[in-house]
């Protein structure tokens, strides 16, 4: 975890590029992380491409997706995905929503994505499939209302990701650094998945060695390990967020001047 807010604010920058870098996001989609101080709210760019986002755009928001503060400029119209996930599971502590060139032969297919390597173990034994269509009709797939939130967040229940049929993923983490490397993983074994199909089948992983291997991802060397892999090929390609400015950094405001005692009349003498 980092040691402060303004540290978690810029990681969440740096998350969003990373995964605008590596192709899990592109001029859409988003990351947000639950606020390291007050699990009742979390922290969500403005509505920006992932690749673009810097510290200053970040903003907080309470678990029904309302901002703290009124927004100068427009919010994720997809928010309610974050904040009904972070109502519904108090273990997340970060949510990816993306449509990932990877994954989404496997939404429009509605078939569903099985570990076939061992760092795609961290999707777990199954991948849920969500269908908007069937409790909500015909929409336009964006996820806006309260209740559509809550229907995905059943639909992913315990697991690490859900897909959406027609639409993209969405995908929780630990930590934050935990869903980057996570969602980047699920993506990596979506394509090795299909590639092994074309040469005839894709033989996954046994439900004893998604346990073990996860065990593995979860360890704090191997995650640190990969989390600056991607943090240097975001740096290398000249990506890297630029600093905060001191309002984004959220400082502290200045304690007010200690003030003085009215001072005493003299007395006349």
């Amino acid at each position: 975890m980092p040691d402060s807010l303004t540290d978690l604010i810029t990681d969440l920058a740096v998350a969003n590029r990373i995964l605008g870098h590596e192709g899990v996001l592109d001029a859409f989609g988003h990351v947000s992380v639950r606020h390291p101080d007050d699990p009742g709210r979390y922290l969500l760019s403005r509505s920006r491409a992932p690749a673009l986002v810097e510290p200053d755009d970040i903003l907080e928001y309470t678990l029904d997706s309302e901002p703290v503060k009124p927004p100068i400029t427009r919010p994720y119209s997809e928010r309610v995905i974050h904040g009904c996930i972070y109502q519904a599971r108090s273990d997340v502590i970060a949510v990816c929503h993306h449509h990932a060139a990877a994954v989404l032969p496997f939404c429009i297919a509605g078939k569903p994505i099985k570990p076939v390597f061992h760092l795609g173990a961290v999707i777990g034994d199954e991948t849920p499939m969500w269908d908007q269509h069937d409790e909500f009709g015909d929409t336009n797939l964006l996820v806006v209302k309260p209740e559509e939130g809550r229907s995905l967040a059943r639909a992913l229940g315990q697991h690490s990701v859900v897909l959406m049929l027609r639409h993209g993923a969405t995908v929780v983490g630990h930590s934050l650094k935990d869903l980057v490397l996570r969602s980047i993983f699920i993506c990596q074994n979506a394509e090795y998945q299909l590639r092994a199909h074309m040469l005839g089948s894709a033989s996954p992983l046994y439900p004893g060695e998604i346990r073990q291997a996860d065990v593995l991802h979860q360890q704090r060397a191997g995650v640190d390990r990969a989390w600056e892999y991607y943090c240097v090929r975001l740096r290398n390609s000249g990506g890297w967020p630029p600093k905060a400015t001191a309002k984004a950094a959220r400082a502290k405001p200045k304690a007010a001047p200690a003030t003085r005692s009215p001072a005493k009349k003299k007395r006349k003498r």
